[in-house]
């Protein structure tokens, strides 16, 4: 009977051959290809949950992404009611004329058809209404930037792609659209209810805006029927516009603050502290009728005017 003959291997070498054969089996490491990141966090800082989880699909390719609400709910002061002799909350309950408060479960929904009357719906009926989240937003047209008027945009929304692969389909949607300046239009259901979506690129992602629906905006016809449709006086226009160019400037939100807000958080904090709040003169407008002004005057004014700040903002050259 043959025998194999084996030949022990010291421990220190076995170790070394072990580490070279895990190292020859690691897979080599491949550079993310053209237009995706190498890697990113699966959701942003701060940016808390998205709202709506799903895939942006264009024909047949799908990009998962994570939607998340651009602006802040919380950057306004709101208040409590409090009962100022006892210090506690005010409460609300639901309460019905010469009953009292009623159970949760007594209560339905209601639809005015008339005045005292109401179509009565069950909540399992309203629940059985609601769409199916479906987690797919279709984009079935495409629109030039400028087409939409501003007064259809409703929300803004931060689409962000998952990490990993779709990175890639997410950076040639937001560079074609961006080459093409055009706005990418679907629908999509988020906390059981449709919504029109607009995508458009944003810096180095993509921003979605919820659109009203058509029964949503009222027409601008009946207001401004009576406007008189005159052409204004080529004096006046030009002055206007002279002015209007003027004070062009790129638009820095930061220039524009939300007074009342602080001085709201200013008195919070003069109470917080126990000391009175301080009294404030407001300039009151001067009574008395309307005047006649001359509207030419006036303008050619507000053009010195600019002209006066935009001399005095300059800097001053040094002689030479």
């Amino acid at each position: 009977m043959a025998t194999r003959k084996t030949t022990a291997k010291p421990a220190g070498k076995r170790s070394a051959d072990k580490k070279s054969a895990a190292k020859s089996a690691k897979p080599k490491a491949t550079p993310p290809r053209h237009g995706a990141r190498s890697k990113r966090t699966a959701a942003p800082q701060g940016g808390g949950r998205p709202v709506w989880s799903g895939n942006l699909r264009l024909a047949l390719v799908m990009v998962p992404v994570n939607i998340y609400p651009a602006t802040k709910s919380g950057a306004r002061i709101s208040f409590h009611q409090v009962h100022k002799p006892s210090g506690k909350r005010i409460r609300y309950e639901k309460v019905v004329p010469g009953l009292g408060a009623v159970d949760a479960d007594e209560i339905v929904k209601g639809y005015e058809i008339s005045k005292g009357h109401y179509v009565l719906l069950e909540p399992d009926e309203v629940d059985a209404v609601k769409l199916e989240a479906k987690k797919t937003l279709d984009l079935i047209q495409f629109v030039k930037q400028g087409d939409i008027d501003p007064i259809w945009f409703e929300r803004p929304y931060y689409v962000v792609a998952e990490e990993g692969p779709a990175e890639e389909a997410y950076a040639v949607l937001r560079d074609a659209l961006r080459s093409s300046g055009r706005i990418g239009l679907g629908q999509f259901v988020m906390r059981g209810r449709e919504y029109i979506g607009a995508l458009k690129p944003c810096g180095k992602g993509i921003l979605l805006e919820t659109l009203r629906f058509a029964d949503e905006v009222s027409s601008a016809a009946p207001y401004f029927a009576e406007m008189d449709v005159e052409k204004p006086d080529s004096e006046l226009l030009n002055l206007a516009t002279e002015l209007i160019d003027r004070k062009s400037a790129p638009f820095d939100p930061k220039k524009f603050e939300d007074k009342y807000t602080e001085a709201l958080q200013e008195l919070i904090e003069r109470k917080r502290k126990g000391k009175a709040p301080v009294e404030i003169d407001e300039e009151e407008a001067p009574s008395g009728g309307a005047k006649v002004i001359d509207l030419v005057e006036v303008l050619k004014r507000s053009v010195r005017s600019a002209e006066s700040g935009r001399a005095k903002a300059a800097p001053k050259r040094k002689a030479g």
